[in-house]
C-alpha cells in the first residue's frame, strides 16, 4: 500500500531559503530564552530575597544556574553529533521550561537554587545548539549574517531583560519572570518542529558517559572554586583547596580516560588543530576581559557617577547597541570578502583601545561623553569577534565534529568570562582592603558599602568614592591588557578559505 497522502515528506538535498529562514527564526527565539532569563532574574533578585529570605545564599541563585549551564555545554555538542540537532534542542528547551516552572513554584530559597540548576542544565544547550544547527544548514561563506543575528538577539535581550523584569516584578510578582518562558519556549519548539525536518545520519558508536561525568565534575569543581572563592569562602580556606584539588584530579582522570577511549565526549585531538586551539584561547581571553570589567558598569555609574539604578541600566545600553550594529554589518562584509580574520583583528584592536579610553576616563574623572563613546566602541569591536570565530571553527571541522567543536568553543567563552568576573572582583576587594588597612579614615564607610549595598552610596564621603574610582579604573585597565593579549594571540590564527557549498559535507 502507498503511504497516506497526508504524510509530510522529509526534505532532502540543499535546504531552501524559506526553510532556512523558518528554522532560523525558531533558533533566534531559543537563543533569546537564555539571554532574557539571565537579565530578568538579575533584576528581580532583591524582590525574591524579600519574599523567600536567605540573603546569605543569594549568590547561589545565579551560581547554580551558571555552574550547570557551563558544565554541560560540551556534552550537548557531542550528543547532538550522535543523535541529531533537533532531538537535543527538544531536550534543552524542555529541560529549561521544566526548570522555569519549578522555579516559579519555589517556596523557599533552597528550592529555587535547586530548580535554577535544573534550568541551567537546559540553558547550557541553547546557544551551542543554535550555532551548530545554523552551521549545518548554511555554508560558511554565507553564515556571517546568521551568526551575527544570533549575537544581536542575545545582546538585545540583555538590554530588554532588566526593563521587562522590573515591569513583571512590579505588576505581577517575581514568580512570573519564570512563567513567561513557557509561551516563548512553546513558540520556539513549534517553529523548529515544523521547519527543521532534515534527516540525521545516526551514529551507532557508544556515548562516553563516564567521560561526560568526569568532565562535568571537573568543571563544576573548578567553577565552584571560582564562584565562591574570595566571597563565600576565603581563598585560603579548606573548601577552596578541596575544590582545586578535586578539579585537578578529575581533569587528570578525564585526560587519562579520553586517551584510551575510541569516542570520548570531548576528543582531545581537536586541540591538535591550530585554528581550534587558538580560537578557544582568543574567545576565553576576550570574554575574560569583557565580563571582568563590564560587571562593574552598574557599580561605577551608581557609586562614582551618582546616577539612579534605573538610569545606570540605560547607560550600559550602548555596549549592546554596538554589538548589534557590528554583528549585522559584519555578516554583510563577510559574505562579500569571504574572510573572517581581518574583522576579528580590527574588532579586538578597537576593543583594546576602548578599554584603555575607559580606564583613562574613569581614572581622570572624565564626563559621560567620553565614557559612553568608549562603551559603544567596545561593543562595536566585540561584535566582530564571536560570530566570526564560530564560523572559522565550523568551517575547519568536519560535519562529524562540528557539534562538539562548536559547543567546546562556547564552553571556553563561558569559562573565560567566569574567570574574568572572579579575578576582577578579587582585585577590587584587594584594593579596597588595602585602602582600609592604610588607615585613611575611610574604613567605616567602606565597610558600610559592603554591608549596606547601594542605599549607602549617597552618603559616602568623596575620599571613599575616589578609592572606588581607582579600583574600578584598574579593572578596565586589566580588561585592556587581557583583550590586547587576545589581539596578539589571534595574529597566529590560520585563515582557511570559507566553503561556499552546503554544510552537510
Amino acid at each position: 500500500m502507498s503511504a497516506p497522502a497526508t504524510a509530510r515528506a522529509v526534505p532532502t538535498g540543499k535546504p531552501s531559503d524559506k526553510e532556512i529562514q523558518s528554522v532560523f527564526v525558531g533558533l533566534m527565539i531559543v537563543n533569546g530564552l537564555g539571554a532574557l532569563d539571565q537579565s530578568i532574574v538579575a533584576t528581580a533578585l532583591p524582590r525574591i530575597v524579600s519574599d523567600l529570605g536567605g540573603l546569605g545564599h543569594l549568590a547561589w541563585v545565579v551560581t547554580a544556574y551558571v555552574l550547570a549551564s557551563t558544565s554541560v555545554m560540551p556534552l550537548y555538542g557531542k550528543l547532538s553529533d550522535h543523535y541529531g540537532r533537533k532531538p537535543m534542542i527538544y531536550v534543552a528547551v524542555l529541560t529549561f521550561l521544566v526548570g522555569s516552572v519549578l522555579c516559579g513554584l519555589s517556596q523557599n530559597l533552597t528550592q529555587l537554587i535547586i530548580f535554577r540548576a535544573i534550568q541551567g542544565l537546559g540553558a547550557g544547550g541553547l546557544l551551542p545548539l543554535s550555532q551548530i544547527t545554523i552551521g549545518d544548514l548554511v555554508p560558511p561563506a554565507k553564515r556571517g549574517s546568521k551568526q551575527g543575528s544570533i549575537a544581536a538577539v542575545f545582546a538585545a535581550c540583555s538590554v530588554i531583560g532588566p526593563v521587562l523584569g522590573g515591569a513583571i516584578t512590579s505588576l505581577l510578582s517575581w514568580h512570573w519572570i519564570f512563567y513567561i518562558n513557557l509561551p516563548i519556549g512553546g513558540i520556539a519548539l513549534f517553529m523548529i518542529a515544523r521547519a527543521l525536518r532534515r534527516p540525521h545520519a545516526r551514529r551507532d558508536s557508544p556515548i562516553d558517559y563516564l567521560g561526560a561525568a568526569l568532565l562535568t565534575s571537573a568543571t563544576t569543581a573548578f567553577l565552584l572554586m571560582l564562584s565562591l572563592g574570595g566571597s563565600t569562602w576565603p581563598w585560603a580556606s579548606l573548601q577552596v583547596l578541596l575544590c582545586a584539588a578535586a578539579a585537578v584530579a578529575l581533569a587528570a582522570l578525564f585526560v587519562f580516560h579520553a586517551r584510551r577511549t575510541a569516542e570520548p565526549v570531548l576528543p582531545l585531538d581537536l586541540f591538535q588543530d591550530r585554528l581550534f586551539s587558538i580560537a578557544c584561547v582568543v574567545l576565553a581571553l576576550t570574554f575574560m576581559g569583557l565580563l571582568g570589567a563590564s560587571v562593574f558598569f552598574p557599580l561605577f555609574f551608581q557609586l562614582v557617577m551618582g546616577v539612579s539604578p534605573g538610569h545606570s541600566g540605560l547607560l550600559t545600553a550602548p555596549l549592546m547597541v554596538g554589538v548589534v550594529i557590528s554583528s549585522i554589518v559584519n555578516g554583510r562584509v563577510l559574505m562579500r570578502s569571504g574572510r573572517y580574520k581581518p574583522a576579528q583583528v580590527g574588532g579586538l584592536a578597537l576593543a583594546t583601545a576602548a578599554f584603555a579610553v575607559l580606564a583613562w576616563s574613569i581614572a581622570t574623572a572624565r564626563g559621560l561623553a567620553s565614557i559612553e563613546s568608549a562603551i559603544f566602541c567596545l561593543g562595536l569591536g566585540l561584535g566582530l569577534v564571536m560570530p566570526n570565530m564560530t564560523i572559522a571553527v565550523q568551517n575547519r571541522l568536519p560535519a562529524s565534529r562540528r557539534g562538539v567543536g562548536t559547543a567546546t568553543l562556547a564552553f571556553a567563552r563561558s569559562l573565560g568570562g567566569l574567570v574574568g568576573v572572579t579575578g576582577s572582583g578579587a582585585i577590587v576587594n584587594w584594593q579596597l582592603r588595602a585602602a582600609e588597612a592604610a588607615g585613611s579614615g575611610t574604613g567605616d564607610a567602606l565597610h558600610a558599602v559592603a554591608e549596606g549595598g547601594l542605599r549607602d552610596f549617597a552618603a559616602l564621603p568623596p575620599e571613599v568614592i575616589e578609592i572606588y574610582r581607582h579600583a574600578l579604573a584598574t579593572t578596565f585597565f586589566l580588561g585592556a591588557c587581557i583583550v590586547a593579549a587576545a589581539l596578539v594571540t589571534i595574529r597566529f590564527l590560520p585563515e582557511h578559505p570559507l566553503r561556499s557549498h552546503g554544510a552537510g559535507e
